[in-house]
């Protein structure tokens, strides 16, 4: 009987000691992690800025490229913050500015806009310098009248031949005349050029320099 009882004390000994043991190692780990300091927050993405538009990133060049109606375009004058400002170009091809009122944009270059702004601005600025930016290019277009199925305008957002713009138009009229369709164009000065356009010669590969790469503004008359 001692033995046993003996037996017994030993082993509740043992199993206490390892409940204490485990109980120290929790405390331990629970200490550990409390210790241990949170991670590092990622630091915020940087904040960038897109460019202000320009001239050379519109893919235009201020000698060279026509304003056309719903382009957006800004007048910059030195030293007159009240007459410097962002300008849509009308339907009827004309802004607005202050004290000069209204002028013609649409067929000018902005270099040329340029130059009629600053002979306005005289009666009122002392010798201004103006520039023009086009910001929005948003006349890229061509047009087709007559006898199509479809006339109206189209985007020029890639490069079009006039067999595309009639295409594109869903093609000819039962009364077309066919063979005296012509390309009006129209230059920086504002004159105007008339380039024919034989459909059935083209198709017949008689005449494939007829067939040219169509210009913003162009106008197809299909008679």
């Amino acid at each position: 009987m001692y033995l046993e009882k003996r037996g017994f004390v030993r082993c509740a000994t043992r199993r206490f000691a390892g409940v204490a043991l485990i109980a120290v190692l929790c405390t331990m780990a629970v200490a550990q992690d409390a210790a241990t300091p949170p991670p590092a927050a990622a630091p915020p993405a940087p904040v960038t800025t897109a460019p202000k538009p320009t001239d050379a990133n519109m893919g235009v060049r201020p000698d060279a490229y026509v304003i056309g109606a719903e382009d957006v375009i800004s007048v910059y004058v030195w030293k007159e913050p009240d007459m410097t400002r962002a300008l849509p170009v009308r339907p009827d091809g004309m802004i607005s500015l202050p004290l000069i009122g209204e002028i013609k944009a649409a067929g000018n270059t902005p270099v040329q806009l340029q130059g009629i702004l600053a002979d306005a601005m005289k009666k009122y600025v002392s010798d201004p310098q103006v520039t023009v930016v086009v910001e929005k290019v948003a006349s890229l277009n061509f047009n087709i009248v007559g006898e199509v199925s479809r006339p109206g305008y189209f985007p020029l957002t890639r490069r079009l031949t006039v067999l595309d713009a009639i295409s594109m138009a869903g093609g000819f009229r039962d009364f077309a005349k066919t063979k005296k369709i012509y390309v009006l164009r129209t230059s920086a000065n504002g004159t105007q050029e008339r380039l024919p356009f034989n459909y059935k010669e083209v198709i017949a590969g008689k005449n494939p320099q007829q067939n040219i790469e169509l210009q913003p503004r162009d106008t197809i008359v299909v008679p």
